[in-house]
């Protein structure tokens, strides 16, 4: 997970705060972590040539690398800590869904574009499992739709999906419809990052 909030940070750095230079200090203090953790998760993207590493910074060259390395070594599943099936709509679920909760996939896309290239039936949110128990009861996992994930002080500091967790998060999920979630956010990230 640690790694993770890394290349979290990084694309955050690029596609959000537009920034392509950045030290492994400030990445190692934005996650809390050490800057030994933060050189160990960037060999792999220092071997693939996504970015270059100087002696007091490194330039990101190609976020799109990063970005799908991250989406190949996440697995979703390991970080679902409370699933339920609920007699409600995916509205209902959201307008229910605690307020410091963070939306990613689905909804998280929805809020923040205001329309979505597909209907879905899944609520996929970081939070506290103790929050969704006192909420929507104890855990039911046959035919969920709702999946809280496990959170992280980095999320909670930055308290709101990134657009790179959005689309790591879409991957990773397997129906028809994350597809064209994920090509609708691909073109929109493309776009900020001036490659469309």
């Amino acid at each position: 997970m640690k790694r993770e909030t890394v290349y979290r940070e990084i694309l955050y750095d690029v596609i959000e705060r537009k920034r392509r230079v950045i030290t492994q200090r400030e990445v190692s203090k934005r996650c809390s972590v050490s800057v030994g953790l933060v050189s160990f998760a960037l060999r792999p993207l220092r071997r693939m040539g996504s970015i270059v590493v100087s002696r007091r910074n490194f330039i990101v060259q190609d976020p799109w690398k990063i970005l799908m390395y991250w989406c190949s070594i996440r697995n979703l599943q390991r970080y679902i800590i409370y699933s339920n099936f609920l007699r409600m709509n995916v509205q209902q679920i959201e307008a229910s869904l605690p307020h410091d909760s963070i939306p990613t996939a689905y909804t998280a896309y929805r809020e923040l574009f205001k329309d979505t290239p597909a209907d879905y039936s899944e609520v996929y949110v970081y939070g506290k499992e103790q929050d969704f128990i006192n909420i929507f009861g104890k855990e039911n996992s046959n035919r969920a739709n709702l999946f809280v994930l496990r959170t992280d002080d980095h999320l909670i500091s930055i308290g709101k999906p990134t657009l790179a967790q959005i689309y790591v998060d879409l991957w990773n999920i397997g129906t028809w419809y994350a597809r064209r979630f994920l090509t609708s956010l691909e073109a929109r990230i493309k776009d900020i990052l001036g490659e469309s």
